[in-house]
């Protein structure tokens, strides 16, 4: 059996399409557990009409406690030997959990994880860096062999073992965003093995009105929770290389995974708050504190931005994302084509390692 642990809040209008795909399921043996997270909506009503019609789904309300602690009272009730998650504005594609599911009966790993697609309209999309974390598939693989996977923290394209959860002692930051990846960090450290499928297992959909969580990135309580979250990481990522992991692990974590979606947040620089600015340029100076976001595989105009805020440059960085919302394409670059530039900004005393061009 699956237990599946769906959180809802807010999402009558999207939470029948989530349902309907997770009781689709080529694999039948399910239990879903639906947590009405205090949804001021009819979100809860919705859930209760599909227990009425189908035993495999249980609801339970409780007052709203965020996604975190939504996850962890789901865990408190569901059962199943494997354990899956499903966010209740996402859609599970009908193979996904029987693709998983065979993969770990012929491995015999702690967990598995499968690629996603960006589900935008009509537009089904799969990312590039999710493509290139999951080809080629690995299988009965670890952190040390494949520290990159790190990068993919999402709860919902996998499935777990529940012996495997339980021993582990995972669950799920509560009362903060950006809870995945802490907890998915500490289960790929932790694992014995995992698997890593090219399939896709999930469609991530995109609201076009912007009010997802992932969404509200220029709010100082995003960005607070978004370096409590990387600390977390970073912190169980050294603790495993301070208990005999290799070194090269937390190299390709800072230099790789860490920053992978600062870009996000580089943007909102124009027009950003003092106080935004502030807690920017700290959350970077302690996370790569004793190195620079200039040695890491960012893109030029990122690694140069990152340079700017750890050193507080803010017109700079301020000019360098404003040249690239307007302009839309890659900076300019020098005469010899080794380092990139900005039009009417002098970079000369910028380290020429955040300035390189990329080949």
């Amino acid at each position: 059996m699956i237990g599946v642990v769906v959180p809802a809040y807010d999402v009558a209008a999207l939470l029948p399409a989530c349902l309907d795909s997770i009781l689709a399921q080529t694999h039948r043996d399910l239990h879903v557990v639906v947590v009405d997270d205090g949804s001021p909506d009819a979100s809860g009503e919705i859930a209760e009409a599909y227990a009425a019609r189908d035993s495999r789904l249980t609801v339970v309300h409780t007052a709203n406690q965020g996604l975190g602690a939504a996850r962890n009272e789901g865990l408190r009730h569901v059962t199943g030997d494997y354990l899956a998650f499903a966010d209740s504005d996402d859609v599970v594609p009908p193979t996904a959990y029987a693709t998983m599911l065979a993969t770990l009966a012929r491995t015999g790993s702690d967990f598995v994880t499968g690629s996603i697609v960006w589900w935008q309209g009509e537009e089904l999309t799969e990312p590039g860096w999710m493509q290139r974390f999951h080809n080629p598939a690995r299988l009965a693989t670890t952190a040390a062999d494949h520290p990159r996977i790190l990068g993919d923290v999402f709860a919902w394209n996998k499935l777990y073992r529940r012996t495997f959860w339980e021993a582990a002692g995972l669950s799920w930051p509560e009362g903060v965003r950006y809870e995945d990846q802490p907890t998915l960090t500490r289960a790929y450290l932790g694992a014995t093995a995992f698997d890593v499928v090219p399939d896709l297992v999930y469609h991530w959909r995109i609201r076009a009105d912007g009010t997802s969580i992932t969404q509200q990135r220029s709010s100082l309580a995003d960005l607070r929770d978004r370096h409590l979250t990387k600390r977390m990481s970073l912190d169980s990522v050294e603790a495993y290389v301070a208990g005999g992991g290799p070194a090269h692990v937390r190299e390709t974590f800072l230099r790789e995974v860490l920053p992978g979606d600062l870009h996000r947040y580089f943007v909102e620089i124009p027009g950003c708050t003092d106080a935004w600015w502030t807690l920017l340029v700290a959350m970077v100076r302690d996370l790569w504190s004793g190195r620079s976001l200039a040695d890491t595989t960012m893109t030029p105009v990122q690694r140069l931005t990152g340079w700017l805020v750890e050193h507080d440059r803010r017109d700079q960085a301020t000019a360098v994302m404003t040249w690239v919302a307007e302009h839309r394409r890659p900076l300019p670059r020098s005469t010899d084509g080794a380092y990139v530039e900005v039009p009417g900004v002098d970079l000369s005393d910028v380290d020429p390692l955040a300035r390189r061009a990329s080949p």
